[in-house]
């Protein structure tokens, strides 16, 4: 079976689907998006996703392009469409097409709106206990990495250079030499006391739906954490480390740069916050 994407008010095959030359999003990244994941054919957090797409709109003055009534009902069935169990979602909005020129386009321009869905196979257990390897690169982003737009080239440069370097993610640094964020995931340690450690939400960072969803799970479980800024540093002494995303749920980091992470499996909180996470959204399921 075709992959079905929606574009604009139409259900397209995937290989057609288009939008114009002069939309904002492709010439300016003018846009913002959001991710969803789907387990047990049921999405993980939408509300919340939702919350985060409509304030990036609002943060970048693009009108909201439909009632959430009716975007809920087109992401549920674009997954009907293309059959998906496990897999993901993603949303696009821009602030539509115009003739080309930096300032907004006239009042009434229509954003465009995309959504695709995927399948995806999660790792098995024996992956996630080996870890991932992170690498540091500088922080080269504008000033509000709250808003999670289109605008992605300082993450991408990053990420191709941990491929290149045989990592899974690169952890940003200021210039303060702390760590804000993955190119694509929060990031996370655990000191050698036991406390788990994030960056507090600021305008430094995405503030991760997935990351939030963590932290709540930790207050339920009695967890000790804190958000705060760590060093580069203080993540290499750490006792575990864990990036965390909408696609990668909670990784365990095994190794950052060339330094082992503890004994360089994953960490046993590491992994208790992976299984209470998987087990939310098992909940998912249940409550359906």
């Amino acid at each position: 079976m075709s992959r079905i994407a929606y574009v604009n008010g139409r259900y397209v095959p995937h290989g057609d689907a288009a939008v114009h030359v002069e939309d904002r999003g492709y010439q300016f990244a003018d846009g913002v998006y959001e991710v969803v994941t789907v387990v047990n054919g049921r999405l993980v957090d939408e509300d919340p996703h939702l919350d985060r797409l409509w304030r990036s709109l609002g943060e970048l003055r693009i009108d909201v392009p439909m009632s959430r009534a009716a975007m809920k009902a087109i992401t549920r069935e674009v997954i009907r469409r293309n059959l998906i169990k496990t897999g993901l979602v993603y949303m696009q909005v821009t602030r539509g097409v115009a003739r080309r020129d930096h300032p907004f386009p006239k009042p009434g321009t229509p954003p465009s709106v995309v959504m695709t869905a995927k399948h995806v196979r999660l790792p098995s257990r024996q992956k996630v206990e080996d870890g991932v390897k992170v690498i540091s690169i500088r922080d080269i982003r504008w000033e509000r990495c709250d808003i999670k737009t289109v605008g992605l080239l300082p993450n991408i440069l990053g990420k191709q250079q941990a491929r290149e370097a045989g990592a899974t993610e690169a952890w940003q640094v200021d210039d303060d030499g702390m760590v804000t964020e993955g190119t694509s995931t929060n990031a996370w340690i655990i000191t050698q006391e036991g406390e788990l450690v994030t960056r507090p939400a600021t305008n430094d960072i995405l503030n991760g739906i997935t990351r939030l969803r963590i932290l709540k799970l930790a207050a339920e479980e009695g967890v000790k954490f804190v958000e705060r800024p760590f060093s580069l540093e203080e993540a290499l002494t750490a006792r575990e480390a864990f990036i965390s995303s909408a696609t990668s749920f909670v990784t365990p980091v095994t190794q950052i740069n060339d330094t082992v992470v503890g004994n360089g499996k994953a960490g046993s909180l590491s992994l208790k916050m992976r299984d209470w996470y998987e087990g939310f959204m098992d909940g998912l399921r249940e409550s359906a």
